[in-house]
């Protein structure tokens, strides 16, 4: 009898449950626009990587210099919200007695525990939505399960070998003679809540006689990725806010066609927003609508001062992305090759 009830129980809460997912089920097609790319796309903006895009992007590489972009994978960093990081060894052979064969072999082994969307990493198509709506206006109470989603995860994305370009908006500042940086920043910094406009992108892109093309990947420099690498001093001041491109800017490098637009910060998008009643639009309109990827905490003051040295912003753009099947986002490691 209690074993019935039990039952009954369960099978009544699973009505309910499966109720509501069916009431929740928008039409997503009033919601978020289709791809450009195809109703049957979970790719994005990668697929503007071709052979072309790519053979044009190596001809940047003129000295084979490699300048790092992503900051250290390690457990302190300015992290969003109840995100975490914890690295363990978890497994060693280098007590007494416990080495392997007469050569004595020992090994170690060790646990990465950390939610994907932490340092420097990018934004999958998965990561954002409107309402139950996500990329190529799918419907993604479909397609997610206890463990990952079965649409949109990062295997079906392409290369990222392309072009780079840098723009750096410090030094459009202090030459229009409106930097106000932020008194924790060690080097000139955009403060936070400074909105980045399409003219600033445009400014900086003069600066250095750069054209964006089609396919490109934009990273943006602020100056605001110095509190990150002043970790965990500085975690409560760079999580506090953040400069970064408003909706104008966005909307013009979705007309740009590019491929990802990366930045020194947590969001890459102006914190505060511009609407204290919109959370994160940039994301929306470059993820959800555009299938554009974000990359967020780059370590962009390396390159800064390499540009600064030589006036040329362009770079190949060489970043490792892992085929994780069903994943939102993934750390990645960045590498400009000159």
């Amino acid at each position: 009898m209690r074993m019935v009830s039990t039952l009954t129980g369960i099978a009544f809460v699973a009505s309910i449950g499966l109720g509501a997912n069916a009431l929740a089920q928008s039409d997503c097609s009033k919601i978020v626009p289709p791809s450009p790319f195809g109703k049957d796309d979970q790719t994005g903006a990668t697929n503007r990587i071709t052979p072309a895009v790519t053979k044009a992007a190596a001809a940047e590489i003129q000295e084979g210099k490699v300048i790092v972009m992503s900051f250290p994978l390690t457990d302190g960093v300015p992290l969003f919200g109840t995100r975490f990081t914890k690295t363990i060894l978890t497994a060693t052979s280098l007590a007494p007695g416990a080495s392997f064969g007469e050569n004595q072999l020992t090994y170690m082994e060790d646990t990465y525990l950390s939610q994907s969307h932490v340092g420097t990493h990018l934004d999958g198509m998965g990561h954002i939505g409107r309402q139950d709506c996500y990329y190529n206006q799918t419907p993604m109470g479909k397609f997610i399960t206890q463990n990952n989603m079965t649409k949109l995860g990062l295997e079906n994305l392409k290369s990222f070998a392309t072009r780079g370009v840098f723009i750096d908006v410090v030094k459009v500042y202090q030459q229009a003679g409106k930097l106000k940086t932020n008194a924790n920043c060690r080097t000139p910094c955009l403060d936070k809540g400074t909105v980045i406009t399409a003219e600033d992108l445009q400014a900086g892109l003069k600066m250095t006689n750069t054209t964006l093309r089609e396919g490109d990947i934009v990273i943006i420099h602020t100056g605001w990725g110095d509190l990150f690498a002043q970790f965990p001093a500085k975690n409560t001041e760079y999580n506090s806010g953040e400069p970064g491109i408003g909706k104008a800017a966005a909307k013009w490098l979705i007309e740009q066609k590019v491929v990802a637009v990366g930045a020194d910060s947590w969001a890459v998008e102006v914190i505060p927003g511009e609407n204290p009643k919109e959370a994160f639009i940039v994301h929306n309109m470059l993820i959800t609508d555009s299938g554009i990827h974000i990359i967020e905490n780059v370590r962009t003051d390396l390159m800064a001062a390499e540009v600064a040295q030589t006036n040329r912003a362009t770079f190949f753009f060489s970043m490792t992305v892992p085929k994780a099947v069903g994943l939102t986002g993934t750390f990645v490691a960045i590498e400009a090759i000159r």
